[in-house]
């Protein structure tokens, strides 16, 4: 089992990167450090500044928001941080975020997201490949650009860096369509909102998507992170109660009544009806009521909390579902960082 360090960078009002932290999570051998965006810290640049305070963990995204950035700027963010970073490092996890950042932050419509996430990432392979001067005619985004206000001068260009070392694309989803494309063109899957039953709750969609790979390349060689917040601790109900204003802030209020990932997220977990609770009291303004309407077993779900002896028999009970292949662990304790290298390994 690989293990992941997650740094909630983005959410936060002010920027303070934990070096020492990533730099333990290093020493124990962790596969990777993650990162994110919201509309606030981006997710690249705490990624290349870590470049430079680290040897070997890798520097992965989950997410960079799609609407962010135009396809070839973020091969070229990513090129740039993986040879800062010596080559072979970077792993760019791609999302599509929801209606209300990519219209209300980024001033852009929601169109059809998985056929711009198919567009997206084709453009991301063809410039990191350094093939051939990059042309692209797809549903939702073409190169060179011909649309309304071109001047029709766009010139096929092949990127001038050349990449120290392949780039891993990573789709972070849940729905079905965006899951079959993660296995179609991409060397890895963050799922959000996988059920305890695992993997194999999306074998239809996972299966669609092998079967149309144009590489060969099948599940063995394909991975699947999911995210756990561990925290060692001898008050386990209040951990989880200090969860419950964000979680219901997520849940209930990122996004509009019709378009919340996180709600149907819940949903998939096993909590349909609480989620669709928990929104109804968010977006009617009973904030309070909506925290205290989220169940602790769904915290408990996605979290080892206690003592080092209630985190080693969750562990070797199952918490991590079937066909998982690493775990992205959001913790600031390097007690419980070192627990975990001990358990997975």
């Amino acid at each position: 089992m690989k293990l992941g360090l997650r740094l909630d960078l983005y959410r936060a009002a002010s920027l303070r990167v934990p070096v020492e932290l990533v730099r333990e999570a290093e020493t124990l051998g962790y596969h990777s450090v993650w990162t994110a965006e919201a509309y606030g810290t981006d997710a690249l640049s705490p990624l290349a500044y870590l470049a430079a305070c680290t040897e070997r963990i890798k520097l992965g995204t989950a997410v960079v928001q799609l609407a962010a950035r135009a396809p070839a700027t973020l091969a070229m963010h990513a090129m740039t941080i993986d040879a800062l970073a010596g080559g072979g490092r970077v792993i760019v996890g791609i999302g599509v975020s929801g209606p209300q950042i990519v219209e209300g932050w980024y001033g852009q419509p929601w169109g059809r997201p998985t056929a711009r996430l198919r567009d997206y990432i084709e453009i991301v392979r063809k410039v990191v490949a350094r093939e051939d001067p990059v042309t692209h005619d797809g549903a939702e985004i073409s190169l060179p650009y011909r649309g309304s206000g071109a001047l029709g001068q766009g010139k096929a260009l092949k990127s001038i860096l050349h990449p120290a070392a392949p780039i891993p694309i990573w789709i972070g989803a849940g729905g079905p369509r965006n899951t079959a494309l993660a296995a179609e063109l991409c060397d890895g899957w963050l799922p959000m909102g996988l059920p305890e039953k695992g993997v194999e709750a999306y074998r239809t969609q996972l299966d669609e998507g092998f079967s149309r790979r144009a590489d060969g390349k099948g599940e063995a060689d394909f991975e699947v992170f999911t995210g756990c917040t561990v925290r060692i601790t001898d008050d386990v109900e209040a951990v989880l109660n200090g969860m419950r204003p964000l979680t219901a802030m997520y849940v209930g209020g990122m996004g509009s009544a019709s378009h919340n990932y996180h709600r149907a997220a819940m949903a998939r977990r096993g909590f349909p009806e609480e989620a669709a609770r928990i929104q109804e009291l968010w977006l009617a303004g009973r904030k309070e009521k909506a925290m205290a309407a989220v169940p602790l077993e769904y915290l408990e779900q996605g979290t080892l909390l206690g003592s080092p002896e209630r985190i080693r028999r969750r562990w070797e009970e199952g918490i991590v579902p079937p066909g998982v292949t690493g775990l992205i662990l959001g913790t600031e304790q390097p007690e419980a960082m070192r627990l975990m290298a001990d358990l997975a390994s």
